[in-house]
């Protein structure tokens, strides 16, 4: 494949891996979790170097993991002692955010990990950094990264739809009716944590929460079926990598930058234009109405 191709692709698995699973946030008014871990996995990050003195894509995903569910954890744990829910994943996202940056500063200043690597990436580099096995060369980590997380994303949502869906629309039946809630919430942390980490490396925190959540809030307001919902958040995320791409070559600036503007324009046109839910729609249909009411 070309260079070209290569970017296009790994933004793309992007697209697909977190948007499927931002809809599931989305539901559950969940999405600016998807904000702080997407942050707050540094911490794992840099826990791992420090750990194994390796940036491999197992210790991270470990290291993501672990400060991924301890961020849900903390932010539930205040939550459930009277704090507002903003309020607790503000003061979680912002005091682990910041020890892992003082962690970086402190002990991983000889590494390719910094702040502004970790905020904007570089997906350019991505088709640089290969996998090779036995002297073959099988194309970019980050696309195999990538791709296994789908794969187990996929996979869980395929083995857990019926919960995952009971949950997201109605927690209190799904208690009701014996479906481990706590299992459920802590099992899509951990899917957001391992979407988070595989992209974090390649595109930058910017770009994992927009594609966590603007493909997904697209999709919310083109249908009320959420196996509909999980492939156009699917297709919006590729559209959105796609046209970024394009963007960013015509006007030479960020690749990950143009990406998450594009998923913003595609949320912005779905607002207005959607046939059920957009504000041109509604704009008629109230004219309308007023018009068959003379």
């Amino acid at each position: 494949m070309s260079y070209e191709a290569w970017i296009i692709l790994t933004g793309s698995l992007v697209g697909i891996t977190c948007g499927i699973t931002g809809c599931f946030l989305i539901l559950r008014k969940m999405a600016m979790l998807a904000d702080a871990i997407s942050h707050t996995v540094l911490l794992g990050i840099v826990g791992a170097y420090l750990v194994s003195s390796s940036l491999e894509g197992v210790y991270m995903f470990v290291g993501a993991l672990i400060v991924g569910l301890l961020t849900a954890f903390f932010v539930q744990l205040l939550h459930s002692s009277g704090v507002q829910s903003d309020a607790a994943i503000g003061v979680v996202f912002t005091s682990l955010f910041a020890l892992g940056v003082i962690l970086v500063s402190m002990y991983a200043g000889r590494i390719h990990l910094d702040v502004d690597h970790a905020l904007m990436g570089e997906i350019a580099f991505v088709p640089w950094d290969t996998l090779v096995i036995a002297g073959m060369d099988l194309g970019p980590r980050a696309v195999w990264m990538l791709g296994a997380v789908l794969v187990i994303n996929i996979g869980l949502i395929v083995f857990f739809y019926k919960e995952l869906k009971i949950c997201a629309f109605d927690p209190e039946m799904a208690a009701a009716i014996g479906i481990p809630v706590l299992f459920m919430h802590y099992l899509l942390m951990g899917m957001l944590s391992i979407t988070t980490v595989a992209s974090f490396d390649s595109v930058g925190a910017i770009l994992v929460v927009a594609m966590l959540i603007a493909p997904g809030a697209s999709a919310y307001l083109l249908t009320d079926k959420l196996s509909v919902m999980l492939v156009l958040s699917a297709v919006i995320g590729v559209a959105s990598a796609v046209l970024g791409y394009y963007l960013a070559y015509l006007f030479n600036v960020s690749i990950s930058g143009s990406m998450a503007t594009m998923a913003g324009v595609l949320f912005t046109l779905t607002f207005f234009l959607s046939p059920k839910h957009g504000i041109v729609m509604k704009w008629i249909f109230r004219r309308s109405l007023a018009k068959s009411s003379v």
